[in-house]
C-alpha cells in the first residue's frame, strides 16, 4: 500500500509516529463530581461527605474514576491521535485516588501504529501535580476518517 493510499491520509491530524506523546492538564472540581453523578447516579459518600472522607486514607473528597479517565478521552480525541478518535480497548490500573481540586496531567504515548487501519496502541498515564502516578495502563484507539467529511460539509 502506497503512502497516498494510507487510510491515515483521510484523518484530520494524519498518521502519528511511534514515540509521539501528548498531554492535557486540568484541575478537578466538585462540579466534576456533581456532573458525573448526574450522568451516572454514582452517589458514593466518598465523593460527597466531607466529614467521612476526611477520616479515610484519601484524606478528603475524591473524584470518580470516570472523571479522572475522562481527561484521557480529551487527549486522544483532541491531541493524539486526534479528532475522530475513539477507544476500542482500555486497560487501566488506578494507583492513587484523585482529590477534588487536585491538578492532574493525562499523557499518552504512541507504542504502535497500524498502517492498514487507523489503529494505535497507546501507553496511558495520569499523574498528580507532584508527579505521582494516579493511573497507568494502555489503550487501543481507532481514528475515523473525518478529513473528507469536514471538507464536504
Amino acid at each position: 500500500m502506497g503512502e497516498t493510499s494510507s487510510p491515515w491520509n483521510r484523518t484530520i491530524a494524519g498518521c502519528p509516529s511511534e514515540g509521539d506523546t501528548a498531554s492535557r492538564t486540568r484541575t478537578t472540581s466538585m462540579r466534576d463530581v456533581v456532573m458525573f453523578t448526574e450522568m451516572t447516579g454514582d452517589r458514593n459518600p466518598i465523593h460527597f461527605d466531607e466529614e467521612l472522607a476526611a477520616n479515610l486514607p484519601f484524606g478528603g473528597l475524591i473524584v470518580q474514576g470516570g472523571v479522572t479517565t475522562g481527561l484521557l478521552n480529551a487527549v486522544v480525541a483532541e491531541n493524539l491521535p486526534g479528532p475522530g478518535t475513539v477507544f476500542l480497548e482500555t486497560n487501566w490500573k488506578f494507583l492513587k485516588a484523585v482529590k477534588v481540586d487536585e491538578t492532574i496531567t493525562a499523557t499518552v504515548k504512541v507504542l504502535d501504529v497500524r498502517a492498514d487501519k487507523c489503529i494505535c496502541k497507546l501507553e496511558t498515564v495520569i499523574c498528580d501535580s507532584s508527579g505521582d502516578q494516579c493511573l497507568t495502563g494502555s489503550a487501543v484507539t481507532y481514528t475515523l476518517p473525518l478529513a473528507n467529511t469536514q471538507e464536504n460539509a
